[in-house]
Order: structure tokens, then C-alpha cells, then sequence
């Protein structure tokens, strides 16, 4: 018997948003298939690398906005967040306070993308409750 997902967690990377974002496209699909609710995230650093982010809530909030404007989601219930700080923690966090079903996230690890899943992925699926289905890039 397959398992039926109310809450899915897609965290994005919008760093890499001009890749194309498999595992959000995954997330779509599987939100759809299941009338699941769809949350998608994105963390941003607790210090910004371009000094010219005076509010990183603000800035990620937006690029979030823009990304779910040119990848709608559908008819899907979604909802969007900006979280601060380290990705793992953070998107381990988010799915313990939404008591998420599943999460989707992508992989890599150009390094070693072949051998190993990347340290993020490494660390939420360590310590999430929820099902977590990594895509590969």
C-alpha cells in the first residue's frame, strides 16, 4: 500500500535557480498526484558574500517570488518561506514545525557526485522524520 503525502517540503537553491530545478518539478508532480500541500523554501545565509544584501529576507523573498512566477506550481495549495541560516538545520527545522510528510531536495557534490549524496541531503536525511526523496543533478 502506497503512502499518501498531505505536506511536501521542497527547498530550492536559488543560487543554482537558473538550472533547471528538478527536484521542484518532482515536488510539483508529486503534490499534484497526491492533492498534497506544496511549501517551498529556500535558506539564505546568515552573512551575505555581496554586501549590497542589506536585507536577506527581503532579497531571497523576492528571488523566491520570481522563481514560483516563472515555475508556477498550479492549482497546488503552496506556500513559500524564507529561512536564515545553514540549509540542513534549517530545512530539518521547517520540516519538524510543519510536520512535513515528505521532503524533495536535490543532491550534488560536484566532487564526488558520483559516490556520495552532497553534505546537505547527508544531514536531513540523517535527521527529518519525515520521507525524503533525493534527486540526483
Amino acid at each position: 500500500m502506497s503512502k499518501v503525502f498531505k505536506k511536501i517540503l521542497c527547498p530550492i537553491n536559488l543560487r543554482h535557480a537558473e538550472h533547471k530545478q528538478r527536484a521542484y518539478e518532482e515536488a510539483v508532480r508529486m503534490a499534484t498526484n497526491h492533492g498534497a500541500e506544496l511549501i517551498v523554501a529556500t535558506v539564505a545565509p546568515e552573512m551575505e558574500r555581496n554586501l549590497n544584501i542589506r536585507d536577506s529576507r527581503v532579497y531571497w523573498s523576492q528571488r523566491l517570488e520570481e522563481f514560483l512566477k516563472e515555475n508556477p506550481p498550479g492549482d497546488l495549495k503552496t506556500r513559500s518561506t524564507v529561512r536564515i541560516g545553514s540549509p540542513h538545520r534549517q530545512i530539518v527545522k521547517l520540516a519538524t514545525e510543519e510536520d512535513v510528510d515528505l521532503i524533495v531536495m536535490e543532491a550534488a557534490n560536484p566532487k564526488v557526485s558520483d559516490y556520495l549524496l552532497g553534505t546537505t541531503a547527508t544531514h536531513v536525511v540523517a535527521h527529518t522524520n519525515a520521507s525524503v526523496y533525493v534527486v540526483r543533478v
